[in-house]
């Protein structure tokens, strides 16, 4: 029984998530959305048709924002908002947390300040209690891509952490669904080749950052960054998804 999940370009992948998902045992399916849109929305790849041997969805981050004309985005809203009503686990990461939000009630729009680069993020005290927070540091510095933000979480979801300049930053709708506005799965490599993407180019150029003043966030902050991520990625896979999941 797969984990489907949903990707929206070369770029945002899984990260480190996924090969700790996999030696945790679970099994995933990979959407290409954006080849698949690419190809005229034909044959395989698109939002699954149902949620038959489903065990939970992750919907990664992209350049679209919510509420773009591209052939995934109303299919993959309805499909989110039909996978949190079913209670299967739910993440949303970057625009992913964003569509998870607005799909769900939230109110999603351009960001007061985009975030890009490494910044500070503060759990809040409902955070400090989830289970799926445990052994995160209050205060960590995470790595950002974002043009868009929730402005508005989900009626009856709890913000578990924020920044300075976006306040949604993590939040939990029911038991089982979380959106992360932060990229916390990404490698060392992830982040190079954030580094090489037009979008996180544009909005580097639009904050003043180099690409040298990103290199050395990267340097400075890297080590806690990925161990914090990976416990964080290992929470997921420990207490998200049940125990027997592994074994179907």
């Amino acid at each position: 029984m797969p984990i489907i999940v949903l990707q929206h370009s070369p770029t945002d992948t899984l990260g480190r998530l996924g090969p700790i998902l996999r030696d945790l045992g679970f099994k995933l399916e990979i959407r290409r959305l954006d080849l698949w849109a690419a190809a005229g929305g034909k044959g395989p790849g698109g939002v699954p048709p149902d949620f038959d041997d489903v065990d939970g969805v992750i919907s990664l981050g992209g350049p679209a924002n919510v509420g773009d004309a591209v052939a995934w985005m109303q299919p993959e809203l309805d499909y989110l908002r039909e996978a949190h009503r079913r209670q299967l686990a739910v993440v949303g990461i970057c625009l992913g947390h964003q569509m998870v939000a607005a799909a769900l009630g939230g109110e999603v729009g351009p960001a007061t300040k985009p975030e890009v680069g490494f910044g500070r993020v503060s759990t809040g005290v409902p955070g400090q209690t989830d289970t799926i927070l445990s052994g995160i540091a209050w205060a960590t510095w995470q790595f950002q891509v974002h043009a868009q933000e929730v402005k508005k979480a989900p009626p009856d979801a709890t913000v578990l952490q924020s920044s300075a300049d976006c306040k949604v930053q993590c939040f939990r709708a029911g038991l089982r669904t979380y959106g992360f506005q932060y990229h916390f799965e990404c490698t060392k490599a992830d982040i190079e080749e954030f580094a090489r993407d037009a979008f996180t180019q544009k909005l580097m150029q639009q904050n003043g950052l180099t690409a040298g003043e990103l290199r050395a966030q990267t340097d400075s902050f890297f080590d806690d960054y990925e161990r914090l991520g990976t416990r964080l990625c290992e929470n997921l896979g420990t207490y998200l998804w049940p125990i027997l999941a592994k074994l179907k």
